[in-house]
């Protein structure tokens, strides 16, 4: 359980969760969307799969993350309080449209397309 709500206590990590929420996506893009490096994301996203919240695949070379689906389960009434909660903050919109401008100008090198 620390570790569960441990992984939710930063910032940028509940940003992510926003997003993962509405979509899978990579870390090439994760990056774009928050303006951080890919290696930055990728420690805020290995705390979030490594706390169960998250699960991740490969597809060549980059990976994907998306909402776990156990998570989702095990833990019914935290994933309807962050599926609420984390689309509130004023920050939420605009990392909505940050991705929305990624999708469109095809940033992320990798061949992202939503499953």
């Amino acid at each position: 359980m620390e570790e569960l709500f441990k992984a939710l206590s930063e910032k940028v990590r509940l940003r992510m969760m926003a997003l993962l929420l509405e979509h899978e996506m990579c870390v090439c893009e994760i990056a774009c969307v928050l303006k951080l490096t890919q290696s930055k994301a990728s420690r805020h996203l290995s705390e979030l799969r490594q706390s169960g919240i998250l699960e991740s695949y490969k597809s060549a070379q980059w990976t994907y993350y998306r909402a776990s689906e156990q998570f989702k389960t095990k833990h019914t009434l935290l994933w309807e309080y962050l599926n609420t909660e984390l689309k509130k903050p004023d920050i939420y919109p605009e990392d909505q449209a940050a991705y929305e401008r990624c999708k469109i100008k095809n940033i992320c090198d990798c061949g992202f397309k939503p499953h």
